[in-house]
């Protein structure tokens, strides 16, 4: 793990408000993050459980709910203590904040919240997934370094890899089968490689990846292993099985209503706090700054995300095993016949399923769009558009949409065919409602009638 941690910096947080006079005085407040106590026991168990075990923040004047601090600068009582404050003296572990560029505190709280459901130490939330993933590379990986990653990723995360690091950094990427063990660890370079990068389930084919096996075989090289767990929030919990940091995409499913766009890393304090070094950490330096409107709003929402990842997860399952039984070629872990199966039922967290998401390969990008455009237009199924984890389903061909950024042979060596689908699977209207929708398009596509 890099180390270039600011020893006087800690990201900590009281809920105590200072007055006037009491900038000298001592907070002994529970620490901001999870404990290391409450992560052995309570965090593994169930995520939902972690997220109410976490210390609710009151609002100012006792609301239920916290208050949204939404200055940009914040001011002290006396003029030593802006000193100290920048000398590191005085941080928000003791209720000192400089500017929100820095620390929030609405946004810090959001962050205690996501190190609650992912159970690490830390956790910093930003302005998109997508700077979330670079601020991470970017602080474990200086010039000339190496990275190992899965061949099949989200399409703006492999152009990052692909192209802008080795331009603008000199970091270079080999790209794995993730299910290939010995592939994997044949990539790894001692000495070069810095970070093993996958998805916990991979964007758009669903691959699953062998967390445990994977983590064994980079730390044994001392490498770090950064995760992508988008796709299954409180239904895997890769720092339980061995990962050393979790990014997220928050505008997926722990928005759940399509209208933020934000992102998180989940990981050691020492690695959280390295990036927000006032001299060299990537978050504090680039500046992917979240709004603390938008951390008040998505705080709201995590506590109701397991009840809505069972509602996802369990209508992708019937929805993948009555499309299945139709003879349509279906992805999805949750089947039997899926070649990961086994391995995610022996991950997975109870009672959450195998995930929102499932793909049907329709072989030809003519067909995909065909049956997109049936199910949008005519049946009212759901919708044609990127991104995942709203209520309603989302639909999308994945080769000329979310992996566009891949060529046709890094397209084929992902298992990505012009053909696939991939569903959002969402949970408005009942259930039968909804698949009354699908099979009347499924149909009208069998029937081939002009539309």
């Amino acid at each position: 793990m890099a180390d270039t941690l600011n020893q006087n910096t800690t990201i900590v947080v009281s809920n105590k408000k200072r007055s006037s006079g009491s900038d000298e005085c001592e907070h002994h407040d529970d620490s901001f993050f999870v404990s290391k106590k409450q992560s052995k026991s309570l965090v593994w168990e169930d995520p939902a459980a972690a997220l109410a075990n976490a210390r609710h923040e009151f609002g100012e004047h006792g609301g239920v709910n916290m208050s949204i601090e939404a200055s940009a600068t914040f001011t002290v009582m006396e003029p030593e203590t802006m000193r100290r404050m920048f000398a590191g003296e005085l941080g928000p572990d003791r209720d000192f904040f400089i500017y929100s560029r820095h620390f929030n505190p609405t946004v810090l709280n959001l962050g205690r919240l996501m190190a609650a459901l992912e159970g690490t130490e830390a956790a910093y939330c930003t302005a998109s997934g997508m700077s979330a993933i670079s601020s991470v590379m970017l602080q474990l990986c200086s010039s000339g370094r190496h990275v190992v990653a899965s061949q099949t990723l989200y399409g703006g995360t492999h152009a990052l890899l692909t192209h802008f690091l080795p331009r603008a950094c000199n970091i270079t990427t080999s790209f794995v089968d993730v299910r290939d063990l010995e592939m994997v660890k044949e990539a790894i370079v001692e000495g070069r490689t810095n970070v093993l990068y996958f998805e916990s389930v991979s964007n758009p084919t669903l691959t699953v990846a062998n967390i445990p096996e994977l983590s064994r075989i980079a730390h044994e090289k001392g490498v770090t292993v950064v995760v992508d767990n988008t796709f299954a929030p409180m239904v895997l919990s890769p720092v339980k099985l061995g990962a050393d940091v979790v990014v997220h995409s928050i505008s997926k499913y722990i928005s759940g209503a399509a209208d933020i766009i934000a992102g998180a890393v989940c990981g050691p304090a020492s690695l959280v706090n390295s990036m927000m070094d006032l001299h060299q950490g990537s978050l504090m330096l680039l500046g992917p700054t979240m709004n603390p409107k938008v951390a008040f709003e998505l705080a709201e929402r995590l506590p109701h995300l397991g009840l809505r990842m069972k509602e996802h997860c369990k209508r992708a399952l019937e929805y993948a095993s009555r499309m299945t039984k139709l003879g349509l070629k279906v992805i999805y872990p949750g089947l039997e016949d899926h070649p990961d199966h086994a391995l995610i039922k022996s991950m997975a967290n109870k009672e959450y399923g195998y995930g929102g998401i499932l793909c049907v390969d329709m072989e030809t990008e003519e067909r995909a769009n065909r049956l997109m455009n049936v199910l949008q237009n005519f049946t009212q199924f759901g919708f044609m558009a990127v991104s995942l984890g709203y209520y309603e389903t989302l639909m999308s061909c994945s080769g000329s949409s979310t992996s566009s950024e891949l060529n046709n042979e890094e397209k084929e060596l992902a298992g990505i065919s012009p053909g696939l689908v991939r569903m959002s699977i969402g949970y408005n209207g009942s259930l039968e409602q909804k698949w009354s929708q699908l099979d009347k398009a499924l149909s009208k596509m069998q029937d081939k009638m002009p539309f």
